[in-house]
C-alpha cells in the first residue's frame, strides 16, 4: 500500500488513536460503574449488582441499553439549544485532554502492507502540554453552568453556581501544585516530566509530597466527587446541575465525570509517580520488573487512584458549602503558596536540593503521623454508664 509518511503520521495514526480513546474511555466508564457499585457494597456490608450476568458483570451493559432507549425529556420553558449544547461542552474537553496524556513510551510495531511503524502511547507530545491540559479542562465548567441555567430549574441553577464557585476555589491550589512539578522537571511537557523523574533517580512524590496532596484534594473537588460533590448534592438539590437531564444527555454528564476522574489520576501519575516508569527504575536489582510494559505500569497506578476515589465515596460525609469554600481559600491556597516557594528554592539546588527537601518533608510527615497516632492511643476511653437490666430480668431476680 502506497501511503505517504506524512499522511500516515499526521492523519491515519492520530485518527486511529482518537477512535481508540473514545471507545476505551466509554468502556472504562461503564466498567467503573460496576466496580464502584461492587466496592461500595463491600465497604457498606451489603450486596451490589449481582443479577445481570455472572456476579452482575453485565450490569453496566444493561444500564447503557436503558439510557440509550430512555425518553429524552426537555422542560417546556428550557433554553433548548443551550440545554442541548451543555453536555457537549462538558464531554468534548473531557475527551480532548487524552491527546496529551502519556500512557507509555514510544514503541515499534509491524503492520502488513505498511512495514515497521514507530509511534507512542499518546497522540502528541507538546512542549506546553500541561498548559494546554489546564486550559482545556477549564472549558468543561461552562457546560455545567449553562446546563444548570438552561434547565429553567432552581435546583439545577444552584448546582451550576456552586460548581462555578468550587472550580474557582480549587483551580488555584491545583495550579500551584502543577507549577511545583514544572519547577522540579523544568519542563511543561508531560513526557519530559516523566523522563526527568528517570534522570533524577526518584519519583517527584519524594520532594512533591505536599504538592501531590494539594493536587489530589483539588482534583477530587474539580471532579465533583464526594466529599466535594456539592454541585449535585442529592439531599439538597435533587440532582444538582443535571436535574432536568435524562436519557443519553444525562449519560454524557455521567461519562464525562468518570473521564475526568481518569484524567486527574493520569496527570497525578505522570507528575508525581513516574508515569510509565516501574518502581525504582534506576535500581538494577529490580530489572526483572521491566518485563511488564510501561503502559501496564501506568494503568495500574491510575487504577490505584480510581480506587481511592471510590474509597472516599464510601467513607467520608459531604462537606457543607461554607466548609468547602473555607478549605479552599483559607487552607489549601496558603499552603500551596508556601509549598511553591519551598520547591522553587529547592529546585535552585538541582537534584541535591530536591532530595534534601523530600527527606525533610517525609520525616516531618511520618513524625506528625506517629505523634497523632500516639496521642490518640493514650487518650482515656470515655466513661461507660451502667445499663439497667430489662424489666423482666429485674422481676425474675426479685
Amino acid at each position: 500500500m502506497d501511503i505517504s509518511e506524512s499522511v500516515l503520521n499526521f492523519v491515519l495514526i492520530p485518527a486511529v488513536k482518537a477512535v481508540v480513546v473514545v471507545i476505551l474511555v466509554a468502556t472504562a466508564a461503564g466498567v467503573m460503574t460496576y466496580i464502584e457499585r461492587r466496592l461500595l457494597a463491600f465497604l457498606q456490608v451489603r450486596k451490589g449488582p449481582n443479577r445481570v450476568g455472572p456476579e452482575g458483570i453485565l450490569q453496566f451493559v444493561a444500564d447503557v441499553v436503558k439510557l440509550l432507549t430512555k425518553e429524552d425529556v426537555v422542560p417546556a420553558k428550557a433554553q433548548h439549544f443551550v440545554h442541548f449544547l451543555a453536555p457537549i461542552l462538558v464531554m468534548v474537553p473531557g475527551l480532548a485532554v487524552f491527546a496529551v496524556l502519556p500512557w507509555g513510551p514510544e514503541f515499534t510495531m509491524r503492520i502488513p502492507g505498511l512495514g515497521k511503524i514507530t509511534t507512542a502511547w499518546y497522540a502528541t507530545d507538546l512542549n506546553v502540554s500541561l498548559l494546554l491540559l489546564l486550559a482545556i479542562t477549564s472549558v468543561g465548567i461552562y457546560g455545567i453552568i449553562l446546563g444548570g441555567w438552561a434547565s429553567n430549574s432552581k435546583y439545577a441553577l444552584l448546582g451550576g453556581l456552586r460548581s462555578a464557585a468550587q472550580l474557582i476555589s480549587y483551580e488555584v491550589p491545583m495550579g500551584f501544585a502543577v507549577v511545583s512539578a514544572i519547577l522540579m522537571a523544568r519542563s511543561l511537557s508531560l513526557v519530559e516530566i516523566v523522563e526527568a523523574q528517570r534522570t533524577h533517580h526518584m519519583w517527584f512524590i519524594l520532594p512533591g509530597l505536599v504538592s501531590f496532596f494539594l493536587y489530589f484534594v483539588s482534583g477530587v473537588a474539580e471532579t465533583n466527587r464526594i466529599p466535594f460533590d456539592l454541585p449535585e448534592a442529592e439531599s439538597e438539590l435533587v440532582a444538582g446541575f443535571h436535574t432536568e437531564y435524562s436519557g443519553f444527555r444525562w449519560a454524557i454528564f455521567f461519562l464525562t465525570e468518570y473521564a475526568n476522574m481518569i484524567t486527574i489520576s493520569a496527570v497525578a501519575t505522570a507528575l508525581f509517580f513516574g508515569g510509565w516508569l516501574r518502581p525504582f527504575p534506576n535500581v538494577a536489582a529490580l530489572g526483572f520488573l521491566d518485563v511488564i510494559p510501561g503502559v501496564i505500569w501506568y494503568v495500574l497506578k491510575v487504577a490505584c487512584f480510581l480506587f481511592v476515589y471510590i474509597w472516599f465515596r464510601g467513607t467520608f460525609p459531604r462537606y457543607r458549602f461554607d466548609q468547602l469554600m473555607a478549605l479552599g481559600w483559607k487552607t489549601l491556597i496558603p499552603i500551596s503558596l508556601v509549598n511553591l516557594v519551598l520547591v522553587a528554592v529547592a529546585a535552585l539546588g538541582g537534584f541535591r536540593g530536591l532530595r534534601i527537601l523530600g527527606t525533610i518533608l517525609w520525616v516531618v510527615a511520618i513524625g506528625a503521623f506517629l505523634i497523632v497516632t500516639r496521642l490518640n492511643a493514650v487518650k482515656k476511653p470515655p466513661a461507660t454508664r451502667s445499663v439497667p437490666a430489662p424489666v423482666g430480668a429485674q422481676k425474675a431476680e426479685a
